[in-house]
């Protein structure tokens, strides 16, 4: 069974629905924590399903190492196999990324390396995309230039707006990151060999 930690700063949607999948003992993965770099409101779903939380609080740190080093601490209290960020809105500090990864994933709503960075969703439309997607990569130095564990395509509609365009990615993420972990956690997918973007 894959021991996973998910780190969240906000909502938390895509953290509910991959509770959801880990609640099914067929499912390989489970998630053992969930931890914040806020009073993040997803937390909640953690509660619900009697996983454990903790915070790392930014503000309560000096500086960016500081803070990145208490949330290593943080994280590793829990043994993960596998550490995904999963809506997770700060940059991690170098030292915290090169002691996890490259079992450290992320979620990102584009088809990388299409539309890289914090506004995805908004710059393909401002591009006019036609189409546009999500990814499931592995976490390294840059922003979302990791490499690509799966990705797939997501239609733009006309009528798009960006709230709408968000939701269907975000059902194609979803699915994208219990498939990689479930890859993972049966050996198909070796985040260690990945291909970069």
């Amino acid at each position: 069974m894959l021991r996973v930690v998910v780190l969240i700063s906000g909502g938390g949607s895509n953290l509910r629905a991959l509770l959801q999948r880990c609640d099914d003992p067929a499912f390989p993965a489970h998630v053992v924590a969930v931890g914040a770099d806020r009073e993040a409101d997803g937390l909640v779903h953690a509660d619900e399903f009697g996983v454990p939380t903790f915070l790392t609080l930014y503000p309560r740190y000096p500086d960016r190492d500081a803070w990145g080093t208490a949330l290593l601490t943080a994280v590793r209290i829990w043994e993960p196999d596998l550490v995904v960020l999963s809506g997770f809105m700060r940059l991690l500090p170098a030292a915290v990324v090169d002691a996890l990864a490259p079992r450290l994933i992320n979620t990102h709503p584009a088809y990388l390396p299409e539309f890289p960075g914090a506004h995805a969703v908004r710059d393909a439309l401002a591009a006019e995309a036609t189409s546009t997607g999500a990814s499931v990569i592995v976490v390294d130095h840059g922003v979302d230039t990791g490499p690509i564990l799966a990705r797939e395509r997501v239609d733009v509609h006309p009528d798009d707006t960006e709230a709408s365009l968000h939701d269907r990615i975000k059902q194609v993420e979803r699915r994208l990151l219990a498939d990689v972990l479930a890859g993972i956690a049966q050996g198909r997918i070796d985040p260690a060999t990945a291909a970069a973007a």
